[in-house]
């Protein structure tokens, strides 16, 4: 009969790894089973080969459902990881044992169908459904509910180990296990212990508080890795070493009859699943991150895992690594205060009968010597040196999708390596290699793949030659490569197909015209003539001025800086000229008898729409635009923060003289105005912006000129008005506003005695910008 041999381990627990890997090496077993997902056993050989570097996952998944798929990450440190790679290296057959990912994803499917379907067959009827108000089912809600406290939080936290905790005099499990396992040396003893700890407890507590769908999926998976450990016995192995979670040890060691657990696996739905290995980070490593097995510190167990020296070395050196951390910062941190904190851990050690410092000793003996009690110095210690920045890599020879492969030679061809650490890229797009980056983060983003976000000011502006981006690689994105396989083998094939899918579902005007503008960027002609197809075809039916007036600013950007990009931009000439005739046409109707908030709404839209009309310059477009605009001002009805706004605009563009604006501030702030009324034309008219007080001499004049024609009483009467209108400026701009004032009333910034050769100085640059931005023609 086959020697069984369990070893009982943490996932990702070091102490445990270490202790696997020397009891492996005394066992030398010919057989190792491991709790995983069996369809990833044709990848175990490649644990060891050249390119593979932790932290890794295994990713199964469903081809034909994407939206089914799991992780099982591995770190260096992770017992189950130096099982594979005991293994393959001593050339042993390791198999995973945990129930398949294929019966897994189809008991998924199944439930997610007949929840559908009882859904569709039950409709609800009454609020009281709906929201949840039956007293019964909330008070059964709560599975601690009627406990004592102990048990209320044991219950609460699904944490069985907190008994034997603070049996120990500990706060919590998770204490406990580091100080006994997981932070001391390598013991083959330790999995006999490990065992005997976790079968009483399981005896005495039963299964933690989880629902009946979850412990029947426990039940079929201990099942099933009872039924492996079975076949592997009868094919003849003398030594059998099983690795499993400790909590599992219990299930695998019970007498249960064979025939009992292949009656519960029977008929089990199925799905088809593949396997592959992807890079995974210490930071998806954590329980923040949502990682159900997830730990606090990633970086603190691969410093105990590495660690080779006495425990208190252990300490040493991990201070050590803070200090370092902290002089690159220009923080002071001499050798006395590492030597101070060593001593500080050592003692809160001692003082709580540990025979070395942990990290709860190390973390309150550097908030206290090194921060000075400032936690905010902590934050930094924890991005860095808690979790890290570490991210795996995965050989070539890993079996994956053909976009992935095409993705990979895009990403070794421009010199764009996936790290975790985010860093920024500054891209000039007169430069070949730097606008196909651009191009492929562009394409990458309309595949739902966000690698890189753009900045929209500085340098990243529209019309400039640079993009400035921020890159950070997550590793869920290797899953969501693979679901946009579907789409096309190659990143512009798949992105514009899914461009293409996405326009067909898009309603508002405002995100077609984003998308055309996306897919000129990516250079994705196949995309763009279908989005402006879509666009062309929803702006022939809708009479919204709002959507009309927010699709303007990404065409009109297309169309003006197209060329500086590298794109052709002229095909969105035509939809953008008819949108503007259209957005004219519907706009005086839409500013009719709005309230406050809805003329703030079109407010911002018409100053938006009115700068990508700019852009366009266009006669027969500026024109139709400056009709709507005047007739807003001055028709009935109109919010008056839409008719200030409008007389403003059209005095910038020279459409409206002096005097008929003077006339209408005269009409708008006159004594019989309403106060209210006559404070939000001034707020339109002012533009919220006291740059145009400041530098435009005509504005400044005429509110001057209407001050001081106003008597004492009329002054005092609207003076409240004004200074509701001014408090929107910032100090500053008000304290210019009042040396502005000091000055008088000037007519010209310029004399007209210099403006000859002050313009002809103006014109020298011009052709040489023309020639830059591409505007010769």
């Amino acid at each position: 009969m086959s020697a069984l041999h369990y070893f009982g381990v943490r996932h990702h627990g070091p102490g445990c790894a270490r202790s696997l890997r020397d009891a492996l090496f005394a066992l030398q077993p010919d057989c190792v089973l491991v709790e995983g997902p069996p369809e990833a056993d044709a990848l175990v050989p490649l644990a060891i080969a050249d390119g593979m570097q932790t932290p890794v996952a295994l990713l199964s998944y469903c081809p034909e459902e994407p939206g089914f798929a799991v992780y099982h990450p591995f770190a260096e440190f992770s017992p189950e990881w130096q099982a594979l790679q005991w293994a393959a290296r001593a050339g042993v057959p390791l198999r995973f044992i945990d129930l398949p990912r294929a019966n897994d994803f189809g008991l998924d499917k199944a439930r997610k169908d007949a929840a559908a379907l009882a859904a569709q067959s039950e409709p609800v009827s009454g609020l009281d459904e709906v929201q949840g108000d039956d007293p019964a089912a909330s008070e059964a809600a709560d599975p601690a509910e009627g406990l004592a406290p102990d048990e209320a939080d044991a219950a609460a936290n699904h944490d069985p180990l907190s008994w034997l905790a603070r049996a120990a005099g500990y706060d919590d499990g998770e204490a406990w296990w580091n100080q006994l396992v997981e932070e001391r040396g390598a013991a083959e003893s330790i999995f006999p212990a490990i065992s005997e700890a976790m079968i009483a407890l399981r005896q005495e507590l039963g299964d933690p508080v989880r629902s009946a769908d979850e412990a029947q999926r426990e039940k079929l998976r201990e099942a099933h890795m009872r039924q492996c450990i079975r076949a592997a016995q009868k094919e003849g192995f003398e030594r059998i070493a099983v690795v499993c979670g400790a909590w599992h040890l219990a299930g695998l060691q019970a007498e249960v009859k064979a025939r009992d657990d292949a009656a519960l696996l029977k008929g089990l739905p199925k799905l088809k699943v593949q396997a592959t290995w992807v890079p995974w980070s210490y930071r998806h490593l954590t329980r923040a991150s949502g990682y159900g097995a997830g730990i606090h510190s990633p970086g603190w167990y691969e410093h105990l895992w590495r660690s080779q020296g006495a425990p208190l070395e252990r300490a040493a050196g991990w201070l050590a690594r803070i200090a370092r951390l902290m002089r690159a910062r220009d923080l002071d941190c001499s050798s006395a205060h590492l030597i101070e904190a060593t001593r500080l851990a050592e003692a809160l050690a001692a003082l709580r009968g540990r025979p070395a410092p942990s990290l709860e000793e190390l973390q309150e003996a550097t908030r206290s010597v090194f921060a000075m009690g400032d936690d905010a110095v902590l934050s930094f210690i924890r991005d860095e040196l808690l979790v890290g920045d570490r991210l795996g890599t995965v050989p070539a020879s890993v079996p994956t999708v053909p976009l992935q492969r095409d993705l990979e030679q895009a990403q070794k061809s421009l010199r764009l390596k996936p790290e975790a650490l985010q860093k920024t890229l500054d891209l000039d797009l007169r430069q070949p290699n730097d606008l196909a980056r651009s191009q492929l983060l562009h394409r990458l983003s309309l595949m739902d793949i966000p690698w890189g976000h753009i900045a929209t000011v500085g340098r990243s502006a529209r019309g400039s030659f640079h993009e400035i981006w921020t890159l950070q690689w997550q590793p869920e994105f290797a899953l969501r490569v693979i679901e946009a396989s579907r789409w096309g083998q190659t990143i512009a094939q798949a992105a514009s197909a899914q461009t293409v899918d996405r326009c067909a579902g898009l309603h508002s005007l405002a995100e077609l015209a984003q998308v055309v503008d996306n897919a000129l960027l990516a250079d994705l002609q196949t995309a763009v003539n279908a989005a402006t197809r879509a666009l062309q075809d929803r702006a022939a039916l809708t009479g919204d001025a709002a959507q009309l007036l927010t699709a303007l600013p990404p065409l009109a950007n297309v169309f003006r800086y197209g060329n500086v990009r590298g794109t052709d931009a002229a095909l969105v000439a035509q939809v953008l000229d008819g949108l503007i005739l259209r957005a004219a046409i519907s706009l005086p109707l839409a500013a009719m008898a709005l309230d406050e908030n809805a003329a703030n709404t079109l407010r911002e839209s018409v100053l938006a729409a009115h700068k990508a009309i700019g852009l366009r310059d266009s006669a027969e477009q500026t024109g139709a635009w400056q009709r709507a605009l005047r007739q807003l001002a001055e028709a009935a009805g109109v919010h008056p923060l839409l008719q200030g706004l409008c007389l403003r605009l059209l005095l910038e563009a020279g459409v409206c003289g002096n005097d008929d604006a003077a006339q209408a501030m005269s009409l708008h702030l006159s004594r019989g105005a309403d106060p209210a009324q006559a404070a939000a034309w001034l707020d339109g008219f002012l533009n919220r912006n006291a740059t145009v007080l400041l530098h435009d001499a005509t504005v400044w004049g005429l509110l001057d000129a209407w001050l001081a024609s106003l008597s004492e009483d009329h002054f005092l009467g609207v003076l409240p008005l004004v200074r509701r209108s001014f408090s929107a400026f910032g100090s500053s701009e008000r304290h210019d506003l009042a040396q502005r004032a000091s000055q008088g009333v000037l007519a010209v910034p310029v004399s007209a005695a210099h403006s000859d050769w002050e313009l002809a100085r103006a014109l020298q640059p011009l052709p040489l910008l023309r020639q830059l931005m591409g505007l010769n023609g």
